[in-house]
């Protein structure tokens, strides 16, 4: 999961222009020569969303919280006492929304596992390892934080894009098939596993593996994800173990 810089107002050299009265308002960020182009359009981005806006507002450590909000809500994977593991978790949006939406910490409730290669703060609840996932030693120490099978396999693991379409896609679809391959191993029969893809599907070798082992497989892009970006996600339900 990408991690967001983070930006207050006040203090982000932005200005807004619109009507008045506040309607239609649109923050435009000053010509700054210290700032490349790249970072004020990535800033003037951030300033104008409404999902960052909302998870600042209702305290979630990403707008990412808002996809897993969205797949949940039209699929329902998430529910009182599941297992749930979070690969690529930081900064841990989409750990948080788990953590509420299994009870995690609660009286039957149940588990929160998540992982990642950047450094992240603890969320009550949730057991949150700094790991590379790729490390040797990452499946086994999930395995034992979970206590068991899991319920729910949740990947929103991205490698740094190069701007190179192809190369983008061949470096996703390897964590991709990666995260199939832990979920495969840990998942509980019933389970469902969630994994961030490129725009142009799975790869057809990753997809038929999954519908192998899955009664339902689709993708989705919620409407939280923007849409210039390439990603979707691919929902694979009734593991069948």
């Amino acid at each position: 999961m990408s991690q967001g810089k983070k930006t207050t107002g006040a203090k982000a050299g932005a200005k807004a222009s619109g009507n008045g009265g506040g309607r239609g308002l649109k923050v435009r960020v000053k010509t700054n020569r210290g700032r490349p182009i790249g970072s004020q359009l990535w800033l003037q981005r951030q300033l104008n969303d409404p999902y960052v806006a909302r998870a600042r507002a209702e305290g979630y450590r990403s707008r990412a919280a808002f996809k897993l909000i969205e797949l949940d809500d039209r699929f329902k994977f998430l529910g009182k006492g599941k297992k749930v593991v979070d690969l690529g978790a930081a900064p841990g949006g989409w750990t948080q929304i788990a953590v509420d939406r299994v009870k995690a910490g609660q009286p039957k409730g149940g588990a929160v596992v998540g992982i990642d290669i950047l450094e992240w703060a603890p969320i009550a609840g949730a057991t949150c390892m700094t790991l590379d996932f790729l490390d040797p030693k990452a499946p086994d120490l999930l395995k034992e934080a979970l206590g068991g099978q899991a319920d729910v396999v949740l990947s929103d693991m991205a490698s740094p894009t190069t701007g190179h379409g192809p190369t983008d896609h061949i470096r996703i679809m390897a964590l991709a098939e990666t995260a199939w391959m832990f979920a495969e191993e840990v998942l509980a029969p019933g389970g469902t596993f969630v994994c961030k893809v490129f725009q142009g599907g799975t790869e057809a070798t990753l997809l038929n593996q999954i519908k192998r082992r899955c009664g339902s497989v689709r993708h989705a892009k919620p409407p939280a994800s923007r849409k210039e970006s390439a990603e979707v996600y691919v929902i694979g339900q009734n593991f069948k173990g």
